[in-house]
């Protein structure tokens, strides 16, 4: 009996480390922005589990493996706020641009998601306010973002931008108290335009934090 020609077995390699992160990663993302989508559309408490893996297209064992619970979509919308604010001071250092364009810009980047909505910037109320883990989180998304902004401003005043008295890490941290104080009342009087609000409120900050002998700002 004539034995058959051997067949040579292609095994398909498995996905590197590098593309299994990345897939991990799109599939969280794309969990994070239907539920944003949702949650900006019929307000967060109204938003459900199963609603927000039908937007995705996921099942709910993939929705659990990226978020414990609804609440930690909020947290990881943190890491993305987060994550925004480390580009805009990677970006100035690098083009040394001025420092007053980059707040600005990065105050309206930061504006971008929740300014789609006001019940999307209630339900951030709601999620950090009801969960104790994901307050802690939100918190030390927060005190990252500060050390960021204070090498922004640290920049800044070496530059001579920003007043050499004040601390960095302070005017940080009145800079997100005046963001945040600026998004809680357009989504309680969403009748405002959010991108004048915001124009508005970053001039009185600036006039407070600039060097008497700052240069004008252009405009991005």
């Amino acid at each position: 009996m004539k034995r058959k020609p051997h067949q040579a077995v292609h095994h398909i390699p498995p996905p590197s480390d590098g593309r299994r992160a990345r897939r991990r990663a799109e599939t969280r993302a794309r969990i994070l922005r239907a539920a944003l989508d949702l949650f900006a559309k019929q307000g967060y408490s109204s938003t459900t589990v199963e609603q927000i893996t039908d937007a995705a297209d996921v099942g709910k064992g993939t929705f659990f493996n990226y978020f414990p619970s609804k609440e930690y979509v909020m947290a990881g919308f943190g890491e993305m706020q987060l994550a925004k604010v480390e580009h805009a001071l990677e970006g100035a250092l690098r083009a040394r641009r001025p420092t007053r364009a980059v707040w600005r810009h990065l105050a309206h980047e930061l504006a971008r998601e929740p300014g789609r909505g006001p019940s999307l910037v209630r339900g951030l109320l709601v999620a950090n306010l009801s969960s104790e883990s994901v307050s802690k989180h939100m918190l030390r998304n927060l005190g990252r973002g500060r050390e960021f902004l204070a090498q922004l401003i640290a920049s800044g005043q070496q530059r001579g931008e920003l007043r050499n008295d004040l601390n960095p890490a302070e005017v940080a941290r009145v800079f997100q108290q005046t963001f945040f104080g600026a998004l809680l009342l357009w989504a309680l009087d969403p009748t405002v335009e959010l991108g004048s609000w915001l124009d508005k409120t970053f001039d009185l900050f600036w006039s407070a934090v600039a060097a008497p002998s700052a240069p004008g700002e252009v405009r991005l």
